[in-house]
């Protein structure tokens, strides 16, 4: 009885596809299915999740997976790219039972990208509030950002795209396409580059990004990785630096919408940083995390990647692992999961070891990658 229950439990789908790599053999085990368009997922310590849902919902999954929902999620301008993004805990929510949700929130002169801070309940969301509001407000629903991480100091970091309008980039009284960084009740840190800086918003920590949608920290050197999509080619890595200027939209490697057209003044400029590594043409990326895990020895802090585009020899969406050596430069990549044919759109080792996917789809599922022994 006991093994009979455990084969329930622990494998509550059919048996899977196995998948090889360069290095494993790996299993996909479907965990959960019928989500719309999910993005981003948090795993709790006593073994359940937090998973949302774009149109804005929050959704706890028990340790068998199944679902029931979070009240007082914030409302949210579910259009386009814009909509329930990021689920992140406190560094001590086992203490304290904060979460964060980052999504794009309507008001005055339009829709922007706002963080939510709360405690966790049994059924809903209590002492909400907004600690930080990306301004301004625009029209248009795409380049939301969204993407939120802890650094070890206990600093938190929220990525901001640019709303699709290049130049406001390169701004400093604004906060679009820029990494933002704030105590973790949404006061502003003193020693932010531009504290005191006239014209600058004091919150930015750089600037010059697109839209970034995957961040990371770097489980060697602790330093913030990020992500953003290029514009046609031109998706890039970068390493997150106090006070950079990261060029978008003066230097990319990236070209116009159909015409293929140079974007800015080309690739490089003096006082603007070149990416860690870029891609061409683009996959859309989406969803970052460095493996640590044991389950997967072979692929120890390898960087893996959701792809919600095929890339230059792959036909289809994926999940890419990137080697990269002490020096920062890659080695290796690799296009895993083709197969699936779906959008990945996050990305994230669990406490057990294992790797978790979310497939962007209006029929969107959590998947587990397990070694096939």
């Amino acid at each position: 009885m006991r093994v009979f229950l455990c084969l329930l439990l622990c494998f509550p789908f059919a048996a899977a596809a196995q998948y090889k790599s360069d290095e494993h053999t790996f299993r996909v085990v479907k965990l959960v299915d019928g989500l719309d368009h999910p993005w981003s997922l948090a795993f709790l310590p006593d073994g359940r999740m937090l998973v949302t849902e774009r149109a804005g919902r929050l959704n706890l999954l028990s340790s068998g997976f199944k679902r029931s929902n979070i009240e007082g999620v914030p409302r949210v301008a579910a259009s386009g790219q814009g909509g329930l993004l990021e689920v992140a805990l406190h560094p001590r929510f086992s203490e304290n039972r904060i979460i964060y949700l980052s999504y794009s929130g309507p008001g005055e002169g339009g829709v922007s990208t706002e963080l939510l801070r709360a405690k966790l309940g049994a059924t809903r969301l209590e002492e909400a509030q907004v600690i930080f509001r990306q301004e301004p407000k625009t029209t248009g629903g795409i380049h939301f950002g969204g993407r939120i991480v802890f650094d070890r100091a206990g600093f938190l970091y929220l990525t901001l795209g640019e709303r699709g309008q290049m130049q406001r980039a390169q701004v400093p009284g604004n906060h679009h396409g820029s990494v933002i960084r704030l105590h973790d009740d949404g006061r502003v840190p003193a020693d932010n580059p531009f504290v005191g800086k006239s014209d600058w918003k004091p919150e930015k920590f750089d600037f010059g990004h697109r839209n970034m949608q995957g961040a990371a920290l770097n489980p060697q050197t602790g330093a913030l990785w990020t992500h953003e999509h290029g514009p046609q080619g031109g998706d890039e890595i970068n390493v997150i630096r106090a006070g950079t200027n990261y060029g978008w939209p003066v230097i990319t490697y990236g070209v116009n919408y159909g015409t293929g057209t140079k974007i800015g003044e080309g690739t490089r400029k003096e006082g603007m940083a070149q990416p860690l590594y870029y891609w061409v043409p683009s996959i859309a990326p989406s969803g970052m995390a460095f493996y640590t895990g044991d389950s997967f020895p072979d692929w120890k802090n390898n960087v893996l990647v959701g792809a919600m585009l095929g890339g230059a020899a792959q036909g289809y969406p994926h999940l890419e692992r990137l080697v990269f050596n002490q020096d920062g430069d890659e080695t290796s990549r690799q296009s895993l999961l083709l197969d699936l044919k779906q959008r990945i759109r996050d990305v994230r080792q669990g406490p057990d070891g294992l790797i978790y996917v979310l497939t962007d789809e209006e029929n969107g599922a959590l998947v587990r990658l397990e070694p096939a022994n």
